[in-house]
């Protein structure tokens, strides 16, 4: 199936979980990052057990603090 993760399509198995995405794409600091699926978050307490389906859209967002 065809699904966009940070504004590139790829191709990804189905059925592929989030988590399984996230361990694919590699990304870093996981349990700092929050994701959007379709421009709506997902609550941590969802994201095991969240499918991806054909067409979804995945964005990975850090929020970072700082300044003074």
């Amino acid at each position: 199936m065809t699904i966009t993760v940070a504004g590139t399509k790829k191709e990804v198995k189905d059925g592929l979980t989030l988590p399984q995405l996230i361990k694919q794409e590699k990304v870093e600091t996981p349990q700092y990052v929050t994701v959007s699926i379709n421009e709506e978050f997902i609550q941590k307490d969802e994201e095991e057990t969240t499918v991806l389906k054909e067409g979804d859209s995945v964005e990975f967002l850090y929020f970072m603090g700082g300044g003074q």
